[in-house]
């Protein structure tokens, strides 16, 4: 394995890893009407999360494929670039002010 293809799949994998338990945590928090008041603030952020994290994993499972599986399609250098704009638009989002 290519040290490029080794770095994608760690990274699909946090990815998904994240998106799936913020996904559960929505999932959690709407099984849970009596503290509904005490979670309302936080509903906008982490479905915006959610949204975020999604569409990272998904782009990094889609540059992880063309790197793995498919070498030799020209669309796998804009799915890479893609890869980064997305870590650089998740770095944005939650890096502390």
């Amino acid at each position: 394995m290519r040290p490029l293809t080794f770095l994608l799949a760690i990274l699909m994998g946090s990815t998904v890893a994240l998106a799936v338990g913020l996904l559960l945590t929505w999932v959690v928090i709407l099984f849970l009407p009596q503290n509904e008041a005490q979670f309302a603030p936080e509903h906008a952020a982490l479905l915006r999360a959610v949204a975020v994290f999604t569409l990272f994993a998904t782009v990094t499972a889609v540059s992880f494929y063309g790197e793995f599986v498919i070498r030799s399609r020209s669309w796998r250098f804009t799915a890479h670039a893609a890869t980064a704009a997305m870590f650089g638009v998740a770095v944005w989002m939650y890096w502390p002010k």
